[in-house]
């Protein structure tokens, strides 16, 4: 199966839930207040949300009253276009400017956190970059044991700490570590933490302070891994990652039939961060940078796709 027909499979329930879309839009019903009720209804159940949903209507409305449109269909067709050109934001690509190029990955438990490291080292490593995966969380005894068989899953080298150490000092060892082996990308583990928890936030603030001082830099990047099912629920956790260490982009995992799509378009919207890689499955080439077309005409049926 190629990678768009699994895109457009593990899209399946978000397009059942915008199917409704393409009814409004051969109806070529007229633009009164029922079809815009109609119109946030679907989008709200597609998992954009209420916020990102109100954006789009508004928008939409003012455009279709400048334009002086009078039937579904118009509104319809520019929504999906919209949709596209809203999901393309500068800094898409990976960034990484320094040697080593650092990459901070945080995320709350059972995200896909540390698969995807695997899969990023492995993307990386097909690159011909020398890659080191940094066990930065030192809490779950099973933590780095998991990590370290994705990354040598990905190619990679391999460094951690003692169980229950602080992890700034396995932070500082890699990176000097990184530096003495010449290698070229640090992707940087860091623990599952709830992002309710101030002491865990604290120490992911120390952990950039390290970098920082080692690198004479930020992180190349520092990307959040958010499970795609878990919907509105990845905003509020993007939102205080954000604040505690400042995020370069979006890495969505477990996009499968469960998850609705609408959730990407309100995490750019909230917080206005490209959505880097997106992950589909459990292999080690399930991890493919984010193409905002490809997605949108997986998102949409083939033969209406804008």
């Amino acid at each position: 199966m190629s990678w768009f027909a699994k895109l457009r499979a593990a899209l399946g329930r978000s397009r059942e839930s915008l199917a409704e879309i393409e009814t409004l839009a051969t109806a070529r019903r007229p633009l009164d207040r029922d079809f815009w009720a109609e119109f946030e209804d679907v989008l709200i159940s597609a998992d954009f949300g209420m916020p990102t949903t109100e954006k789009i209507v508004g928008d939409l409305k003012l455009v279709a009253k400048h334009e002086l449109w009078a039937r579904s269909d118009q509104v319809i067709g520019r929504f999906k276009g919209d949709v596209r050109d809203f999901l393309t934001l500068p800094g898409g690509e990976l960034s990484l400017r320094s040697r080593p190029a650092i990459v901070l990955v945080v995320g709350v438990n059972g995200t896909g956190k540390t698969t995807t490291i695997g899969k990023l080292a492995h993307l990386l490593r097909a690159q011909r970059k020398r890659v080191m995966v940094v066990a930065a969380d030192t809490f779950r005894a099973a933590a780095a044991e998991q990590l370290a068989v994705w990354a040598e899953r990905g190619g990679a080298e391999f460094l951690r700490g003692r169980e229950g150490s602080d992890p700034s000092s396995v932070v500082y060892d890699g990176l000097s570590a990184a530096k003495a082996r010449g290698v070229d990308v640090v992707l940087i583990d860091t623990a599952g933490r709830l992002q309710t928890k101030t002491n865990l936030m604290e120490e992911l603030k120390k952990m950039r302070r390290v970098i920082e001082r080692e690198s004479g830099a930020p992180p190349d990047e520092t990307l959040l891994v958010v499970d795609g099912t878990t919907g509105q629920n990845a905003i509020s956790q993007a939102r205080l990652f954000n604040e505690t260490t400042k995020l370069t982009g979006v890495v969505v995992t477990k996009l499968d039939s469960t998850a609705k799509g609408g959730v990407l378009v309100a995490i750019v919207d909230t917080l206005e961060l490209p959505i880097k890689f997106i992950g589909l499955g459990e292999s080690i080439d399930a991890l493919r940078p984010f193409d905002a077309k490809a997605f949108v005409e997986a998102l949409f049926e083939p033969s209406t796709a804008a």
